[in-house]
């Protein structure tokens, strides 16, 4: 169902042919709500969103919709081929769209949340714009009539959907995180004489986590993590485990993420790309938080950024350092 020229399918940098695809004129605009210059998709679906609707996207959970920036996140060769196979938001839009009730129609890129978040749910998790003949009712219909004109790929996103149970509701987002997580030191022995840990990162409903690192007790993941922020936030909180094959994982130590001097500081001085590099705000270290040192918010080639180093609690020993990213909602 590929409708774009076949020099995408040529072999080169899975950003390259991100960038190529979405170069086409349907995929410069949001396939949800229309807005310009889309810089965030959905990897399993195949269409190009906006930071507005990326974060409805993300509430709706990874079953339905796998959300990665085309700039900031790495992908996965099959996540690219995916998106390439189904050709973009003019592709994936004639089958989510293709039937519209009297009365429903899309939200504009300045719709407010509720609007928005309502025709996502229902194009997407509910897929009530399919025409009735087409929608997939259960993972039973593994042979309809769709098999045959759609990749197998994107019929594994319609029964996914299908088969998930339903999200619990909106939430509205005011941004975006991008969590590096650095490094940890003098981490806990929980094997043998090492430990195999990875860092879980949990905000809300929302759950993240590292990669493995195999027998080291200072793990080097330098790995990026994105989490929505919803306007209702709290503290990130942070666990640290060690993977065991045959067992459960063992915790490994937890703190908690204080980001309010961060969103506080962004939002007070708005578009960070308009000042030089300075501090703007600061968390300071107390008895009541996990701080190794006070950790400064500051912009830094025109982003907002803070270093942050973790005792971690309620375990004999460990650190856990990470740099943060605010990414605002108009970015």
């Amino acid at each position: 169902m590929n409708r774009h020229p076949s020099a995408l399918s040529r072999p080169s940098s899975g950003k390259r042919r991100l960038k190529d695809l979405l170069a086409h004129s349907d995929n410069r605009v949001c396939a949800d709500c229309g807005a310009a210059d889309p810089k965030w998709a959905s990897a399993n679906i195949g269409v190009f969103i906006c930071l507005k609707c990326c974060g409805v996207h993300r509430s709706l959970g990874t079953h339905i919709s796998k959300v990665l920036s085309v700039t900031l996140d790495e992908w996965s060769d099959d996540e690219v081929d995916n998106m390439i196979e189904i050709g973009g938001n003019a592709a994936a839009n004639s089958i989510y769209e293709a039937y519209f009730p009297g009365g429903v129609s899309k939200p504009r890129a300045d719709a407010a949340h509720e609007e928005r978040a309502k025709f996502i749910r229902c194009k997407y998790e509910l897929q009530d714009f399919l025409k009735p003949s087409l929608r997939i009712l259960s993972t039973s219909s593994k042979q309809n009539s769709l098999q045959a004109s759609m990749s197998s790929k994107f019929m594994d996103s319609f029964r996914s959907s299908a088969s998930s149970p339903p999200s619990e509701g909106m939430v509205e987002f005011i941004g975006m995180l991008k969590v590096k997580v650095i490094k940890g030191t003098n981490l806990a022995v929980r094997d043998v004489r090492s430990s195999d840990p990875y860092v879980v990162l949990k905000l809300g409903m929302q759950k993240a986590q590292t990669a493995v690192v195999k027998s080291n007790l200072n793990p080097i993941w330098n790995e990026e993590l994105m989490l929505s922020v919803p306007q209702n936030y709290g503290p990130i909180k942070l666990e640290v485990y060690d993977y065991d094959t045959f067992s459960a994982d063992d915790i490994m130590g937890e703190a908690e993420i204080d980001i309010q001097s961060m969103i506080t500081s962004a939002s007070a001085f708005g578009n960070a790309g308009m000042f030089e590099d300075m501090q703007i705000g600061k968390w300071l270290k107390s008895q009541d938080n996990a701080l190794l040192e006070d950790s400064t918010v500051n912009i830094v080639d025109g982003k907002v950024k803070q270093l942050v180093s973790l005792k971690l609690q309620n375990v004999e020993s460990g650190e856990v350092h990470l740099e943060l990213e605010w990414i605002p909602l108009d970015q």
